[in-house]
């Protein structure tokens, strides 16, 4: 059988070690990591092996040579762009096309039986067979779900926590059949996860997992290279460290020289004709490159230093990670996480702070005190998203500096002299760094249009009405006073997704931000009549003669937002008489706390019934979510809001579009749905997810279980000034009704919902093993993991952004869903008490 090993990647988040050299050629105990899976290969049998290149080929092809040194067979086939996992192994087709053949990661680490493997594929007379491993944190891998003969039924590359079903995950490694070369496309990008295994499933092709016993790391980050080493240490990856052992877990290279009087606690490997002097002090899990000097007082403790680095007298290293040619002052500290790349130069007692990365080729001065990363990415390559946007406290998290950075990442994702949309809440928080990504923005030649004060709602109007391919908008978390939130949109005006955002985050943490001339700097205009456009639409999509004809009269608290200057305007066009509360900017009040908003609806219930009113309105400051009193001064919860409107466009809305609601609303949707002859789309429980099903022409009508509805004929986003009108229409078509008849005539539904802890490393194997203990019932795996059973359902779902598993129910009352609630929520706590 031949071997192809894929060795053209760039290894972006192991960066700055991977910043001038491929990431299969980053040491590993002193030597490539792609030589280990060579090293496989040839004790397997395997020695016929294509190489696969692209970034900085000539390195790979000078080092291994035809492979005579390793036993084996090197060919090369190289990349002139990067063509994708299976759009490389296509490149190299004529080598490969006669039989059977492993595709092998040239930069991942293990020592799995590669013989047990190919006799799996062989007697399931599978076309493919992935190499499948379970893992902590399957986030950042490919999560696989087979059947009881390891038949694959469903895989997702690299998912979002609501999408992980599994801990079980996609390796890299594969047994494939030559027929495979069938559904690969000649030239382009293509990806064995993403395209060619869909396609294979699709025509009913066999495509088999195979769960493997031992040692896998995929050495994705600059963490996981350092805990690659320690594992190796550990004896955990089935490969003996180089050199001779001097004593207890301390491995010598050939030529090495090291004085008496230094202080070694292993596990240690020191590397070929690498000197260390007296008064040094090497400590555990250390590993020293070949030709290094170690001086005099110098402490090393958790850290890898590569070939031909120095460090000075006295310098003191402790959990870093150095490049080859570095030199390291006398005095000079670096402190854990720091990654220092090849031929950087540190001044004598220069300070470098934890988690700082400094790219190759760089000078620090002496005594200097390094704080932030030259040319810097974060460890692990974190998240800037989550589900609000990106989320932090002013001038801690998010700064002005840091909004600029983040404007000049978006900026540099799109083209020149593109436009884009922003705007900001009420707060002058909001307004500080609108400016701030507005000067961002332009200085990367994008044009923006400034809306100022306005509603998101109206940002995205004015997206899909004008030129601009995407928007910004700046608020006041709604959860937290010292919190802000910046939400990004795309021309469509819905929130971007994850290929967007991935765009945006590699930009800004690898500072790669485009830098125009000085006749390329972007413009700012100011957008009129903006207002009037908006309102003309809501307007002309009502029946506005029915409203007029029904004389509403309602209560709104506009909760001091931006909403207060638009309703207004539209009042008098509707015929209706409002009672307006806090109908006023305050930059002080975009958060209520729970006290501030329980005071607030205790209010707006009085006032509605003082004035005898048909019903009341709570909008939110950012003027996209309601919340609804009824004429009793009863507050109508956000699930039988859900419910009322969905009865009023299933009976009233003549266009016979489909119902889109979230995963974990109740049953009755379907119920109603049904009674009016409407189809019901499920989607993610996220604000992203709703609003793709919004833009799809057959959906009429989108709502979430958190007062956010959309009616995609107006906008495909949440608007409360739309849920507004929309809701005083309806009334009036059906005779002005009263609210709390209507929510009584609704079909009734008992839910719960509770949480409970669970560590990020557990999220995949409770996922799987919750999974697996629900074999003989109804699975949906949609969003987490949905159990249908007689009693109801039960949907589990991890959080995306805290160490938390939501736990949701619905049954045939109260008792019985707070009962199949816990009953998860223990079998949650089992499952994690027991690893």
């Amino acid at each position: 059988m031949k071997a192809v090993v894929m060795a053209g990647g760039e290894g972006t988040r192991l960066r700055p070690i991977t910043s001038n050299q491929p990431k299969p050629m980053v040491p590993v105990l002193n030597k490539p990591v792609m030589e280990y899976i060579l090293d496989l290969l040839r004790a397997k049998g395997i020695d016929d092996i294509v190489v696969t290149l692209q970034f900085l080929p000539q390195l790979i092809k000078n080092y291994f040579g035809k492979g005579v040194d390793l036993g084996v067979n090197l060919n090369y086939s190289v990349e002139e762009y990067p063509l994708g996992t299976a759009g490389s192994v296509k490149k190299a087709e004529g080598y490969l096309k006669s039989e059977s053949f492993i595709v092998v990661s040239g930069d991942a680490l293990t020592d799995f039986d590669l013989t047990y493997l190919i006799e799996f594929h062989r007697s399931k007379g599978s076309m493919a067979t992935i190499a499948l491993k379970r893992v902590e944190n399957p986030l950042e891998f490919g999560v696989v779900f087979t059947d009881d003969e390891g038949k694959i039924e469903r895989f997702l590359e690299k998912p979002t926590w609501g999408q992980v079903f599994s801990d079980t995950v996609n390796t890299g490694i594969y047994v494939l059949e030559p027929e495979v070369f069938q559904f690969i496309p000649g030239d382009g990008e293509y990806d064995f996860s993403k395209d060619v295994f869909p396609k294979l499933l699709e025509a009913e092709e066999p495509v088999f997992g195979c769960v493997m016993d031992g040692y896998w790391c995929d050495i994705g980050n600059c963490e996981q290279y350092i805990r690659a080493h320690r594992n190796i240490l550990d004896g955990l990856a089935g490969i003996k460290p180089p050199g001779v052992l001097l004593r207890e877990n301390i491995w010598v290279g050939d030529g090495a020289d090291i004085d008496l009087d230094v202080e070694m606690m292993g596990p240690v490997v020191i590397g070929q004709n690498t000197k260390i002097e007296a008064g040094a002090d090497i400590g555990e899990y250390s590993v020293i490159g070949n030709n290094a000097i170690v001086k005099s007082g110098a402490h090393v403790h958790r850290s890898i230093v590569w070939d031909n680095s120095y460090l000075g007298p006295h310098s003191f290293v402790h959990g870093c990670v150095i490049g080859k040619n570095c030199d390291i002052g006398a005095g000079a500290r670096l402190d854990e996480g720091v990654v220092i790349g090849n031929e950087t130069r540190i001044g004598g007692n220069a300070v470098i702070n934890p988690y700082v990365q400094i790219y190759p080729f760089k000078r620090i001065d002496e005594g200097a005190v390094v704080n932030t990363s030259i040319i810097w990415e974060s460890r692990g390559m974190r998240s800037l998203f989550g589900k609000n946007g990106i989320r932090g406290l002013l001038n801690i998290d998010i700064t002005a500096g840091y909004a600029l950075r983040l404007a000049m990442a978006y900026g540099t994702s799109l083209k020149k002299d593109s436009s884009v949309a922003i705007s900001q809440d009420t707060s002058r928080a909001s307004r500080m760094l609108k400016r701030a990504m507005v000067a961002g923005l332009n200085s990367t030649g994008v044009d923006v249009n400034d809306m100022r004060i306005a509603t998101s709602a109206m940002n995205r109007f004015h997206i899909r009405t004008s030129e601009c391919i995407g928007g910004i908008h700046i608020r006041t978390s709604p959860f937290d006073p010292q919190s802000v939130e910046v939400h990004f949109f795309d021309r469509n005006g819905i929130d971007i997704d994850e290929g967007i955002q991935r765009s945006i985050e590699r930009h800004f943490f690898r500072e790669e931000f485009r830098r125009t001339y000085y006749n390329e700097i972007g413009e700012i205009s100011f957008p009129l009549r903006t207002i009037e456009a908006y309102r003309g639409s809501l307007v002309r999509g009502l029946n506005v003669e029915k409203i007029r004809e029904s004389r509403f009269k309602v209560v709104i608290d506009f909760c001091f937002g931006s909403a207060s200057l638009l309703i207004p305007h539209l009042i008098g066009q509707v015929g209706c008489d409002v009672i307006s509360i806090n109908n006023f900017i305050d930059e002080t009040k975009n958060t209520l706390s729970k006290e501030e908003l329980d005071g607030a609806l205790k209010q707006l219930s009085r006032t509605v019934r003082a004035f005898n009113a048909d019903f009341g309105l709570l909008m939110d400051s950012g003027g996209e979510k309601v919340m609804v009193i009824d004429e009793r001064g009863e507050l109508i919860v956000s699930d039988s809001l859900l419910h009322l409107l969905l009865e009023f466009v299933g009976r009233l809305d003549k266009k016979k579009g489909k119902i889109a609601v979230p995963i974990d609303a109740s049953s009755v949707v379907e119920t109603i749905a049904d009674r009016w002859g409407r189809k019901v789309v499920r989607t993610k429980a996220n604000v992203r997810a709703l609003m793709d099903a919004a833009i799809k022409s057959e959906v009429a009508y989108v709502g979430s279980r958190d007062g956010g509805h959309i009616f995609p004929q107006f906008l495909p986003a949440f608007d409360g000034i739309v849920t507004f009108l929309k809701l005083l229409e309806y009334l009036a078509t059906l005779g002005k009704p009263p609210l709390s008849k209507m929510v009584k005539e609704l079909p009734e539904h008992y839910m719960a919902k509770k949480s409970t802890f669970c560590s990020w490393d557990h999220k995949g194997l409770v996922m799987r093993k919750i999974k697996e203990s629900a074999s003989d019932k109804t699975v949906q795996i949609l969003d987490g993991v949905k159990i249908y059973g007689n009693e109801g359902w039960t949907l589990i779902l991890p959080d995306p952004e805290e160490p938390v598993v939501h736990v949701c129910a619905e049954a045939k009352s109260g008792r019985e869903a707070d009962e199949l609630a816990d009953e998860y929520v223990q079998l949650v706590n089992t499952i994690v008490a027991s690893e």
